[in-house]
């Protein structure tokens, strides 16, 4: 966190004291959420803080709001809500205690009457609802702007207010939204949470955070215990309001509570990234991973392991979805140590999924072919060493038929899913990934009982989850021991590309498993 500019701590004395500066900082964390201290020197345009109820976020917000009409003189803010009577007992209020407590000789002015703050140094403070249009037609110049409960609030009235962030400033324009998360079909969710398929330059001016109660150090014991009681009373409740999670309507199929204690607990991946490699129209070679924390697709929880068995299952976008996905599976217990997660065309995808593939030990891979066989096919004419083969049946002749591939329908959905739940009802610690559990709280049963995504949700993880872990029979569970691994030559890599099936099988015997 930078410290370049005056602060508010003592404003008759030089700004440029380090042991001013030393002081301000410290008072800032003694009296913030860690989990918020990085947010105050963010200048994305759009700082989303999506949150349960006494998580602290919208007393962060008063805080970077004041701190910056005091440092940066002539700020114009606009705080708002769906409706003008509200502000005056939430953000007026506390924002008048809030200068009370922690900016005392800051020289500002209260107007109660016409709910306004004003800076000695220019900078000012203004409340406005949305229904009051008159009030809002005579703002202008707005530097910053606070939404509060923008959930109330709709699209079009958060375009009006975009459109007045214009005002005259040497600092950065920043709109702040704070909000509890109350249905999965809202228009926040859709424009700042699932915006993989936007430019990168408006994806650049978004900055998303997510907040509980548990995050909130200065929660007294009887105002936590009231949340938390909540488990018992109403477990929707407690899901949405107080751990922040999008708000459904159908009956969950997986155990929503097992799925809500997991969230706080999972893990941050390893790497974030994506496969660059080699290749000359036949085969890819070459291959290494790329970290990118702000454009990678492959999250890697857990690094491969010599040796280790590992199994694949795919989702390809298809009817109802508008993601291409992996889900990468340890084959001695079924932990979830990899995802993808991207819109690809299909022949980028299959050649990421050729990487991971050759990267987590030549694991067993099935892709769905419901809708296009393209991917696995390009798996084929890549020559990928592991590709599932499954069963059927000729309806003509009778006799047994394999192709590669997985196919999704009537008789191996509901298997798939079934095993799935079993398994996460045994052991949800296997699932490290957010976006895979969060589908999972969304994936609901519909009036027949069909379990499906709920509407304006998706399945793509799910889906690609339930497909590997249903072929881990077809791949081993034991660990090759390192000392049979060794490292082949080029020559050996050509070979076993030109063998068929049954040659790749003798070769791996005779010459030992690829390091």
């Amino acid at each position: 966190m930078t410290t370049n500019k005056p602060k508010s701590v003592e404003y008759s004395v030089d700004i440029n004291s380090l042991a001013v500066l030393a002081t301000w900082y410290k008072k800032l964390v003694d009296t913030n959420n860690e989990t918020f201290m990085p947010l105050f020197e963010d200048k994305h345009r759009y700082l989303v803080l999506k949150g349960g109820g006494g998580s602290g976020k919208s007393i962060f917000v008063g805080r970077k709001i004041l701190e910056r009409c005091i440092s940066e003189p002539g700020h114009r803010f606009l705080v708002c809500r769906k409706v003008a009577r509200t502000l005056r007992e939430s953000c007026f209020s506390q924002l008048s205690g809030q200068l009370a407590e922690h900016y005392k000789g800051s020289g500002y002015k209260i107007n109660k009457g016409d709910m306004k703050i004003t800076f000695k140094n220019g900078s000012e403070i203004l409340f406005a609802g949305l229904d009051d249009v008159e009030k809002l037609k005579s703002i202008y110049n707005i530097t910053g702007i606070w939404i509060e409960e923008a959930s109330e609030i709709r699209e079009a009235d958060f375009n009006q207010l975009d459109i007045r962030l214009r005002g005259k400033t040497a600092y950065y324009k920043q709109i702040i939204l704070s909000f509890n998360p109350i249905s999965i079909h809202h228009w926040l969710k859709k424009r700042f949470f699932d915006c993989e398929n936007l430019p990168e330059r408006d994806r650049k001016k978004i900055r998303t955070h997510e907040s509980t109660y548990l995050d909130n150090r200065f929660l007294d014991k009887e105002a936590r215990a009231v949340l938390e009681a909540f488990k018992y009373i109403d477990e929707y409740y407690y899901e949405v309001y107080c751990l922040g999670f999008w708000g459904i309507t159908g009956k969950s199929v997986f155990n929503s509570r097992s799925i809500a204690e997991r969230l706080l607990h999972i893990p941050k991946p390893k790497k974030v990234g994506y496969f660059e490699f080699d290749y000359d129209g036949k085969s890819i070679t070459n291959i290494r991973f790329t970290e990118d924390d702000v454009d990678g697709f492959i999250r890697i929880y857990y690094e491969p392991e010599a040796g280790v068995p590992y199994v694949i299952g795919g989702d390809t976008a298809g009817e109802g979805s508008d993601s291409f996905v992996a889900q990468v599976l340890d084959n001695r217990d079924g932990r979830q140590v990899c995802t993808l997660r991207h819109t690809f065309d299909e022949d980028l995808y299959a050649r990421q999924v050729y990487c991971l593939g050759i990267w987590y030990g030549e694991a067993l891979v099935a892709l769905e072919n419901n809708y296009s066989t393209y991917p696995t096919a390009e798996l084929e004419r890549l020559e990928y060493p592991n590709l599932y083969v499954r069963e059927t049946v000729d309806d003509y002749t009778h006799k047994t038929k394999h192709a590669f591939g997985f196919i999704t329908n009537k008789k191996t959905r509901p298997m798939i899913i079934s095993e799935l739940i079993k398994a996460v009802r045994e052991n949800i610690s296997l699932i490290n990934d957010r976006t895979t559990l969060e589908e999972m709280q969304t994936f609901v049963r519909n009036e027949d009982f069909r379990p499906e995504a709920e509407e304006g949700a998706h399945d793509d993880c799910i889906m690609a989850l339930a497909i590997a872990h249903y072929i881990r029979p077809k791949q081993r569970y034991t660990v090759i021991s390192p000392r049979t691994m060794i490292e082949w030559t080029d020559s050996m890599w050509e070979d076993y590309r030109n063998a068929s099936k049954s040659e790749r099988e003798y070769l791996r015997e005779k010459w030992g498993e690829p390091n």
